[in-house]
């Protein structure tokens, strides 16, 4: 009890605002990283390191400094070490997401026409697609590129159509199977073979995940791709981002996680997309 009266003592001799505003720091920090993290595997890991250093530093100030451990105390700051660089090498795929999303827009540039008939061909290809349980998976490029993937399967380099989509998932066709990858307004290929992901997910409720869910997981853990996947079984529609998968998604819903957009700017997208059409098809 003394060494805490004693601890709070010493922080006592701060500026109560400076305290205030370091810990309203490290707080915000501490959220975004954990807001950041949500729904991962690196949540848990990273819920356990933070338990572990604080745990640690209070065993080193209030145990350590009263009794004088000092090889406690040694043997400590050699852990902290290893902890770094365990986290480091853990928290990899996170740490390269984060670095991605600095100054980098979520979708890929291009004018306002190109995206929202970019995207509009895709919603129309998946909404079809659903209705008839047709099977696909769908990547689409952020700023990461995935020429590494892209290498695995066949080239295309066709501009991104309803109709092309639909053809390339038609059961029994050459290209049915696996993922096809779409850059800008470019499906650029098609039957890629993506990494899988865990066979269950815990943040999912333990749900077992099949093939498609689990490569569209694992191609967005380590870029900023956006996925849209449809289940054979059941036609619903899925979207992976960042690691996390949202399932049983609407239009309204895919056409904002392809845009990156707010509710405003979505309905604005798909005004632009309808007026586009009907200025090509004229009355």
């Amino acid at each position: 009890m003394e060494t805490l009266i004693e601890y709070f003592r010493r922080v006592g001799r701060y500026d109560w605002w400076v305290v205030s505003i370091e810990l309203v720091l490290i707080g915000l920090v501490v959220y975004w990283i954990v807001d950041f993290l949500e729904g991962t595997r690196g949540e848990r890991l990273f819920r356990g390191v933070i338990f572990l250093l604080v745990a640690g530093v209070l065993i080193l100030n209030l145990v350590v400094e009263k009794f004088g451990f000092e090889r406690l105390q040694y043997l400590y700051k050699g852990f902290l070490i290893a902890v770094l660089i365990i986290a480091v090498a853990a928290f990899q795929p996170e740490i390269r997401r984060v670095l991605m999303r600095i100054g980098q827009p979520r979708f890929s540039a291009g004018s306002s026409h190109q995206l929202a008939r970019t995207a509009e061909e895709i919603i129309t290809a998946v909404t079809e697609l659903s209705a008839m349980r047709t099977g696909a998976i769908v990547v689409v490029e952020g700023q990461v590129a995935l020429g590494e993937f892209v290498e695995t399967g066949v080239r295309l380099d066709a501009k991104v159509t309803t109709e092309l989509l639909k053809t390339i998932f038609h059961p029994g066709t050459a290209l049915h199977d696996m993922a096809a990858i779409i850059r800008a307004d470019r499906v650029v290929a098609a039957r890629v073979q993506l990494p899988l992901a865990e066979a269950e997910m815990p943040e999912l409720g333990g749900i077992k995940l099949g093939s498609r869910h689990r490569a569209a997981l694992g191609i967005t853990m380590g870029s900023d791709a956006t996925v849209i996947v449809i289940s054979e079984e059941t036609g619903i529609v899925s979207v992976a981002q960042a690691g996390k998968l949202i399932r049983n998604i609407s239009e309204s819903e895919l056409r904002k996680y392809l845009t990156g957009a707010t509710d405003k700017t979505a309905t604005i997208v798909e005004r632009l997309w309808k007026s586009t059409k009907k200025s090509e098809h004229p009355a």
